[in-house]
């Protein structure tokens, strides 16, 4: 059934500290977010069924004990492994920003080449060996298959925020069927952090699944920008989201 207003899940837990900015660009986009930690998806007191799109806001997740993202996408595999496969066989959408596309690597939601919950990729220390918190101009993969960067600029300009961000396939078998797969959707026109091929977004086979390091929901007002001289670049992404579920959901 098409609905009218899209219900965005914002999912949280411990360490979460973007989720009212990417709600915020979700309500700005036409969509309906509602906060939901993690444990009331274990515990069944949630459902993802009530939900057209689901995102994984950035932040630091468990305090990125172990490595970022890793616990809670650990939980995301074996806790709400059913639960996320269904969702997204239905159509659905998620989106992982920086901790949450770092989640999504790290649960095997991304890239998802041969099969969904396989760890085909990692996002690993930046090669500078520091976080780093910078605006970075970001360019489209040609031809590419995500439905949340259809009809964006050419190029766009958006903030980074993160330590873990260098984006490393498993091997050149999975990079070239990245590439093959049109699964490439953003490039570091400047690689800030030494991701292979200057990656900075990709999506699942679908073109439905999506990940990013950059921070959409950072700049969806010219006001964000330090000197108000870049367009916003972010808003669209959210808007291509809410538009494809109004209208397929």
């Amino acid at each position: 059934m098409k609905s009218k207003i899209p219900k965005i899940l914002i999912l949280r837990t411990a360490g979460t500290n973007c989720d009212n900015e990417t709600a915020f660009a979700f309500e700005k986009a036409g969509g309906a977010p509602e906060f939901v930690h993690i444990n009331e998806l274990i515990s069944g007191r949630k459902k993802m069924s009530g939900f057209q799109i689901m995102a994984l806001p950035g932040g630091f997740s468990y305090g990125d004990d172990i490595a970022s993202g890793k616990i809670l996408a650990n939980e995301l595999r074996f806790e709400l492994k059913k639960e996320v496969g269904k969702f997204i066989k239905s159509g659905k959408l998620i989106i992982g920003i920086c901790n949450g596309f770092q989640v999504l690597v790290k649960s095997g939601l991304l890239p998802a080449i041969e099969a969904q919950g396989e760890i085909e990729s990692t996002l690993t220390q930046n090669d500078s060996g520091k976080f780093q918190d910078e605006w970075v101009y970001l360019k489209s993969a040609k031809d590419n298959r995500c439905i949340w960067t259809q009809n964006i600029p050419e190029t766009i300009y958006l903030p980074i925020a993160h330590g873990e961000g260098r984006f490393v396939p498993k091997d050149e078998k999975t990079l070239k069927k990245l590439w093959e797969n049109n699964q490439v959707v953003l490039q570091y026109v400047n690689n800030p952090n030494g991701s292979v091929d200057d990656i900075a977004g990709i999506c699942d086979p679908t073109g439905r699944v999506f990940g990013l390091m950059p921070h959409p929901e950072r700049h969806i007002s010219i006001e964000q920008h330090p000197k108000r001289i870049e367009e916003a670049g972010g808003l669209q992404i959210f808007k291509n989201a809410v538009e494809y579920a109004k209208n397929n959901l």
